[in-house]
């Protein structure tokens, strides 16, 4: 405890004085071997340190009952500096001879000849720096106090930098020419955006649609024909519209219809189950709040049986091998949207009628790959809305098509849109036609892009 520790520590004032002497008298023999001109640095150094290391050295005193206490404040040998005074007080007495306070003989060399090296080196020292520790520590403690005081709105993230290294290396600063827009410059801020990987997340699009692309199957179909799933496209759109669910789901309903029908017969009787058990798997896959088992059940007028349902979900998800992360028509809408610039809500709503018109209808559904399907729904929407130009190098950059590729697809996107008034399936029609939709399908259709235009797709 403190009271031992005192008693043990006590020390008579004679004791301390023939101590000190012997101490200086090995002192002044060491300096001595040191040699001439390092003593005299070292002497010099202690001399003006002599207040540190006095202060390093010892321990208060207390009076009590007429005898002094005094106590160690250093075991380890650190070079420790005073934070101001807070209490180690200098010896009294050694003070009032005008004699050196005391300390342990290694420590007090060690200081000196740290000290030397220190004056040698002549190192500038921080201003507002209080040094708490070793030499060592000191340094790390003057770095830390530098980093805390400097700002981090400058800093760049590491994806940020590796991104534009990344781009720098490849070549693709150089190949953006000032006809080549920015379509992602005011999303930068938004993480969601993805900035720095969204032209490589479409360059794996266009790679892999032909891995969940539809080929033409209706030959393979004895009961059914293109008719029949116009009819059913038709009905799913309604049902979709009701339902108020994602876009995404409609055109992942339609992928799964077309492939699960080019895999397996269907008789014509079981057509709607397929379609309402593939909209069933999109909903799953997108929303967030999927209609349930029997609202399908229901909307279909009761057709057909709850366990019917579960049954086809089932057969459709082992045909597919539940393969259902494909890059439908949407995702390269958004994005060919986007880079149409100037673009409106009107725009964009005659995009998406003009692609779900090429979605309802079976040659354009299997003629085309989705991202050809998207890129014409653009050009013939421009087209429509008379922009100018009609097809810019922005939308060639991003969408990877240029006019020639796209004409064909867009002409009998022009003509769905021309016959659609007259149609019987109105479903699609009705749903573009609304105030909501901007009345887009009541817009007069591109009449360069129409067979008996005499203007070689010049609008």
């Amino acid at each position: 405890d403190e009271k031992s520790y005192r008693v043990a520590t006590r020390r008579n004032p004679e004791e301390e004085e023939a101590r000190g002497s012997r101490l200086r008298v090995f002192l002044s023999s060491l300096l001595a071997t040191i040699g001439g001109a390092l003593g005299q640095v070292v002497e010099q150094e202690i001399e003006e340190e002599e207040p540190e290391m006095a202060s390093r050295a010892i321990v208060p005193q207390h009076e009590n009952n007429g005898e002094v206490k005094q106590k160690n404040a250093i075991a380890d040998g650190r070079n420790r500096r005073v934070l101001q005074d807070i209490g180690n007080f200098v010896n009294e007495r050694a003070a009032a001879q005008g004699k050196k306070p005391i300390t342990e003989g290694a420590v007090v060399v060690a200081q000196a000849v740290k000290g030397a090296q220190r004056k040698q080196v002549d190192k500038p020292k921080p201003e507002n720096v209080i040094v708490i520790s070793s030499d060592e520590k000191s340094e790390k403690s003057k770095h830390v106090t530098k980093r805390q005081g400097s700002s981090r709105k400058d800093v760049k993230t590491l994806t940020s930098i590796l991104s534009a290294r990344s781009k720098a290396a490849c070549g693709l600063v150089n190949k953006l020419n000032d006809s080549i827009e920015n379509i992602d410059g005011a999303d930068a801020g938004n993480e969601l955006a993805v900035t720095e990987y969204v032209d490589d997340i479409y360059k794996f699009y266009k790679l892999t649609e032909d891995e969940g692309r539809v080929r033409d199957y209706m030959d393979l179909q004895p009961d059914i024909n293109a008719k029949m799933r116009s009819i059913l496209v038709d009905w799913l759109i309604e049902v979709h519209r009701k339902f108020e669910l994602m876009p995404e789901t409609l055109y992942l309903t339609m992928n799964i219809v077309d492939r699960f029908l080019s895999m397996k017969v269907v008789r014509r009787k079981e057509l709607q189950l397929v379609g309402i058990s593939a909209m069933l798997i999109a909903c799953k896959y997108e929303e967030i709040w999927a209609p349930e088992v029997n609202d399908f059940v229901f909307i279909s007028d009761n057709a057909y049986a709850r366990e019917h349902v579960l049954v086809m979900e089932k057969t459709i998800l082992d045909k597919l091998e539940w393969y259902l992360t494909v890059p439908t028509p949407y995702v390269f809408l958004v994005r060919f949207i986007k880079a149409s610039v100037p673009s409106d809500d009107k725009m964009e709503d005659l995009v998406f009628y003009l692609a779900e018109l090429g979605l309802m209808q079976y040659p354009s559904a299997v003629s085309y790959c989705p991202s050809m399907l998207a890129a014409a729904a653009v050009y013939a929407a421009r087209c429509t809305l008379g922009e100018s130009p009609l097809w810019s190098e922005t939308l060639k950059h991003h969408t990877g098509y240029s006019v020639e590729q796209l004409i064909e697809c867009a002409k009998l996107l022009v003509k769905f849109h021309s016959t659609a008034a007259g149609s019987k399936l109105k479903a699609l029609y009705r749903k573009f036609s609304s105030p909501d939709r901007n009345a887009v399908a009541l817009l007069a259709p591109a009449k360069c892009l129409l067979p008996i235009a005499i203007h070689d797709g010049e609008c």
